[in-house]
């Protein structure tokens, strides 16, 4: 089993040609340690053998790096914080999923429930800062959360040229929000839902509306850069959009915006009509990005020329609904309606079907923090894989039980009781969508009920 290190640090000896307290007899037992380790590996006998694996790093190389190292290699975080300070070390890291991992796993996560008044269906947040998360609502808001002061304020949509005043048209309310990587622009649904809008961080204010380019609902988008964006919509299409230093720099004394066109609007094959693009990552490793459609297939495109490359046909066609990338590792992870696919990135072979342990459990909401998978159900439950193990991250405190975020019930119309006695279904809230902020430490998860015919939203913070 493979130990979470929380800091690791290598000094180089400043005199003589080995560093303090080295001591071959130590490396020799670790190099034993690693050989008997590989040796039980190659003897052990399994049911059914993989039909893919990963190999994280080559098993020759493991000997040789420990003699070079020598003992000179520490993972005290005491050590860490002493050469950080004199800084004396060559090399010196810190585990940026450590703290999120400790916190799992030793059960410090709580909940504060979130009062989000009459909103309805929270499908996709973002933290804005370390003390903002900004988020997309079923009935077309786009709210802003402050967690100090717990104060909501709800952002004006921006309207396109196109749009008809008093516009009875049914929305199907903002999918996606969406941070450039500098975090200067945010990308999200405008007030036309088949329409992209773009505002300026961190103040907010309207910079575009990207029209023109889907003629049904938008779900999902993707930042390739902090000047191009993908989006996906219901009418199978996919565009392109480019947001120009232009349109950036143009000021107003009453804020405004301007209109823009996409660059490029391709149709996504083997998405057929009846099906829509759900989910869009962007593998920047590969400099590729993968679009989900509803069909049961993933779509990858490559991202500077903005051509198909392939297709796969996904195991299962059922409720495909979201998707997640770890570069690192090479991995997709795809929600269906009874486990999480792990695909591989350059071959869209499937790596593992992860179960979701609960019946009709149905994964909405999906997110890589580090090595750690974190899927949001249908059933108000967050649950967390890890990739190194291969298997549910298991608490420290009972071992023989696995992490689980159960979350409140938030509110529901009609209320619970309605539930219990009409539907004879016992009610709970579904995670459309849940965030890490930057340190892993906080988790914002939302969402509201399932079935279509109910209104209501819940939303949580964990600290």
């Amino acid at each position: 089993m493979q130990t979470q290190k929380m800091s690791r640090i290598v000094v180089t000896p400043v005199y003589g040609l080995r560093p303090p307290r080295f001591e071959l007899y130590r490396i020799q037992e670790r190099i034993n340690k690693i050989r008997a380790l590989k040796l039980l590996e190659q003897n052990r006998k399994t049911e059914k053998p993989e039909d893919f694996i990963i190999y994280d790093e080559s098993d020759s190389d493991d000997e040789a790096e420990l003699l070079k190292q020598g003992n000179s290699a520490s993972y005290n975080f005491v050590d860490f914080v002493r050469h950080r300070e004199y800084q004396t070390a060559r090399h010196i890291v810190v585990s940026p999923e450590y703290g999120n991992r400790h916190i799992l796993t030793h059960e410090l996560f709580k909940e504060n429930p979130i009062n989000l008044g009459h909103v309805n269906k929270v499908f996709c947040s973002q933290w804005l800062s370390d003390r903002q998360v900004v988020f997309g609502t079923k009935c077309n808001k786009l709210m802003v959360y402050d967690v100090q002061t717990r104060k909501l304020d709800q952002i004006p949509s921006l309207i396109s040229r196109s749009e008809l005043p008093n516009s009875n048209e049914q929305s199907s309310g903002i999918h996606s929000v969406q941070l450039n990587p500098s975090k200067t622009l945010l990308a999200t649904g405008a007030k036309n839902t088949c329409d992209i809008a773009v505002y300026r961080l961190p103040t907010l204010d309207p910079v575009c509306v990207g029209e023109n380019g889907h003629k049904d609902w938008v779900f999902d988008a993707c930042w390739l850069d902090d000047e191009f964006l993908v989006s996906g919509s219901r009418d199978t299409k996919l565009a392109l959009w480019r947001i120009t230093e232009d349109v950036l720099e143009a000021k107003s004394e009453t804020p405004t915006h301007k209109t823009i066109l996409p660059v490029v609007l391709k149709d996504c094959r083997n998405a057929q009509k009846v099906y829509e693009i759900r989910a869009i990552s962007f593998n920047q490793a590969n400099q590729e990005f993968a679009a989900l459609s509803s069909n049961g297939f993933i779509h990858v495109f490559d991202a500077q020329t903005f051509k198909q490359e392939m297709s796969r046909k996904l195991p299962s066609s059922q409720e495909n609904v979201c998707m997640a990338v770890q570069c690192s590792r090479s991995v997709y992870a795809i929600g269906c309606k009874s486990y999480t696919l792990l695909l591989d990135t350059r071959t869209l072979q499937a790596v593992k079907k992860i179960s979701s342990r609960y019946s009709g459990c149905g994964i909405r909401s999906a997110s890589f923090q580090g090595d750690i998978l974190t899927v949001g159900t249908g059933l108000g439950l967050v649950m967390f894989y890890d990739l190194i193990a291969g298997k549910y991250l298991e608490s420290s405190i009972n071992s023989s039980r696995t992490v689980i975020l159960k979350v409140s019930k938030g509110y529901v119309f009609p209320d619970e009781e309605y539930m219990d006695i009409v539907q004879h279904v016992k009610y709970v809230p579904t995670i459309y969508t849940h965030c890490y902020d930057a340190t892993g430490m906080r988790l914002f998860t939302a969402g509201g009920p399932l079935p279509a015919t109910l209104t209501g939203n819940y939303a949580g913070l964990w600290q």
